[in-house]
């Protein structure tokens, strides 16, 4: 496995493909997030907040990095909504919120409000397994009303909602225990949550590096293991990213090329079909374009390289760009834009594309 260690000191990124967003009343708060993933919630006649909000707490379920990617054109205050902890019944899986997700919104200025799910209804497909998770929306609102008046950045903010994880996972648990009497589900073991959320409360720290030991453990596995739908033909290596504060960030690389003094990093998205990727998954990899054209001092083995950041876009047998037209092309001409303006590199299908 190859290991790549890079810093990061600050931000600069300009998108282009963040959607229009819609606007809602606070009073619209919950419709708001039964209806979208990233809106514009006008808080009061002076105070408005570009809010996402995760499904769940990990951050490879239901592309919570595009949410994010949405929100970022917005000149104001950017918020999301993370869940603590999401589980889905016995049947179903269960997440927990990681120090390194919450530190990557501070590196992105996105502040973040940790919340816990308190509705649920009961899954027709599954015994025990509950779906339809619908948020603590007195509880985000009355965050947000003390954001409003918080005048520190994302990073301290973020660092706050941290110190809360106590009461809120408390809430949580309760919150699922009433979802279970009165569904009739099994959930998974409150013990081990109960176990779980302790570990993370004997202070801040010991649970930042719980959750890094974790996100470094996962960060290993997907660093030896290609997904089927993954066409990729570089090394894949596993990418820890510094900040100014010391925080680390355990990240891959779907595959780097090394020639001479420079360092292809690669995120790779695949499509099937004879059509680009998604809008979605060409997002989110637009996220680690974010992080990858912001990298300083990269090194192997103490040799520093010369970044340069590569989106590669596969397709099925039977894709012609010279074929694009509508709003695929025009899609893809604000890709190119993108990449020029951020400086990094886009492939489709093994022919650069910028």
């Amino acid at each position: 496995m190859i290991n790549i260690s890079a810093n990061i000191n600050g931000i600069r990124y300009t998108p282009f493909l963040c959607r229009k967003l819609h606007t809602f009343n606070i009073s619209e708060l919950s419709e708001a997030l039964s209806k979208e993933a990233t809106f514009i919630l006008r808080v009061d006649d002076k105070n408005q907040i570009a809010m996402s909000w995760w499904v769940s707490a990990k951050r490879t379920r239901s592309y919570p990095y595009t949410r994010i990617y949405d929100s970022l054109s917005f000149s104001g205050k950017k918020l999301t909504v993370i869940p603590i902890v999401k589980d889905e019944g016995k049947e179903g899986d269960r997440d927990y919120l990681q120090w390194d997700t919450v530190s990557l919104m501070s590196l992105l200025s996105v502040y973040v409000i940790i919340s816990y799910y308190k509705y649920a209804e009961k899954s027709s497909r599954y015994k025990n397994k509950i779906t339809s998770q619908k948020f603590d929306v007195e509880q985000i609102k009355f965050e947000m009303k003390k954001l409003l008046s918080y005048q520190s950045d994302a990073l301290h903010w973020n660092i706050e909602q941290i110190n809360n994880v106590g009461e809120i996972g408390k809430n949580a648990l309760a919150s699922y225990e009433k979802i279970s009497n009165s569904l009739a589900i099994e959930m998974h073991s409150k013990e081990s949550a109960e176990k779980r959320i302790k570990e993370l409360l004997k202070e801040k720290e010991a649970f930042m590096n719980l959750s890094r030991g974790l996100a470094q453990k996962a960060q290993q596995r997907e660093s030896i293991t290609v997904q089927p739908k993954e066409k990729l033909v570089g090394i894949k290596a596993a990418l820890t990213i510094k900040n100014y504060l010391g925080g680390n960030y355990y990240f891959t690389s779907d595959e780097i090329e090394v020639n001479k003094e420079n360092i292809s990093l690669i995120e790779a998205k695949h499509s099937k079909e004879n059509k680009l990727p998604s809008i979605g998954d060409i997002k989110d990899g637009l996220l680690k374009m974010i992080l990858f054209t912001n990298l300083e001092n990269v090194k192997i083995d103490n040799k520093i390289y010369n970044p340069i950041p590569i989106l590669k876009l596969t397709t099925g047998v039977g894709f012609d760009i010279k074929n694009i037209s509508g709003t695929n092309k025009e899609m893809l001409n604000l890709l190119k834009k993108e990449a020029e303006i951020n400086k990094f590199r886009i492939i489709i299908n093994n022919n650069f594309f910028i």
